[in-house]
């Protein structure tokens, strides 16, 4: 019956999420990875959900592990099951949750990469071919938000010395200072960016549509390559950000603020990586 088959209760989830306002990024994941459990069932002749069982998901998770996926992929993947399953079971569409009391693969969280002090001012030293790339590199450097935030900053968020971040997904709403460094970059980026397009968006391509996620990390993996930086990512410039602020003298509960962390544990375990201690103050640092 369609009301149980795999494919149909997918499009029922994934309308859901994007109801609660799910980000089109985190609607994308969960999908991905619920195809992909669907596909691993329909290879073992299941479509439908009350044939669904807890030794399914397990053997979903080792064929994961088996295909080297990390333990950390896999853990993911299996939060997206579980909030998969537990819909369903809100709809009543199932009774019990078979995913429920599945243990996540154990795996040890790597610290932050922090980059150093030459790292960060060598990219920023390439970035300054260009304008658009200096203010994107800056703008993370500097104030530490998300790339998916600074991917959807409109004309409108830049205002009184700061960046308006709006809430969406998981995303939390709030008011970001912009220190002299990253203020002159974004001016120096509009100032030639001039009225290119109809867009409103801060970032945008050659063509005037808004600058994607992807478009922005290809840009920034392209300075790492050309200053030889290894093994580090967009985020980093964000775990930069948080380490040099918490060795400045910052709060933890400021700095929790001003990135948008949910739970201040999350800023916590950077401490780890800050080695000098310094008077607590709620003052941001210009790297």
């Amino acid at each position: 019956m369609d009301e149980y088959f795999l494919p149909k209760l997918l499009e029922r989830f994934v309308a859901f999420l994007k109801d609660q306002g799910k980000s089109k990024f985190t609607v994308v994941a969960y999908k991905k990875d619920i195809e992909q459990f669907i596909g691993y069932l329909t290879g073992r002749e299941k479509t439908d959900i009350r044939d669904v069982r807890k030794d399914d998901i397990e053997g979903f998770i080792q064929n994961l592990l088996e295909k080297k996926y990390t333990k950390k992929s896999a853990s993911r993947k299996l939060n997206s099951i579980r909030t998969f399953f537990r819909f369903l079971k809100h709809e009543d569409v199932i009774t019990a949750n078979p995913a429920f009391d599945i243990s996540h693969p154990k795996y040890t969280q790597t610290p932050p990469r922090i980059l150093s002090k030459m790292e960060y001012r060598a990219l920023r030293d390439v970035a300054k071919e260009e304008a658009r790339t200096y203010a994107l590199v800056e703008t993370l450097l500097q104030t530490g938000i998300k790339i998916g935030e600074l991917s959807t900053l409109r004309l409108e968020d830049v205002n009184d010395g700061k960046l308006h971040i709006r809430q969406s997904g998981k995303n939390i709403e709030r008011d970001v200072p912009l220190n002299n460094a990253a203020k002159q970059a974004i001016e120096s980026y509009l100032e030639e960016r001039g009225k290119n397009g109809a867009s409103t968006h801060i970032f945008i391509t050659r063509t005037g549509n808004q600058l994607l996620i992807r478009n922005i990390r290809q840009i920034i993996d392209r300075c790492f390559s050309e200053v030889g930086i290894e093994n580090a990512t967009v985020n980093d410039l964000r775990n930069t950000f948080i380490a040099h602020q918490l060795r400045n003298g910052a709060t933890l509960e400021y700095i929790s603020n001003i990135v948008g962390h949910r739970r201040i544990s999350s800023t916590e375990r950077f401490l780890n990586l800050v080695k000098q201690e310094a008077e607590r103050k709620e003052k941001l640092g210009e790297l």
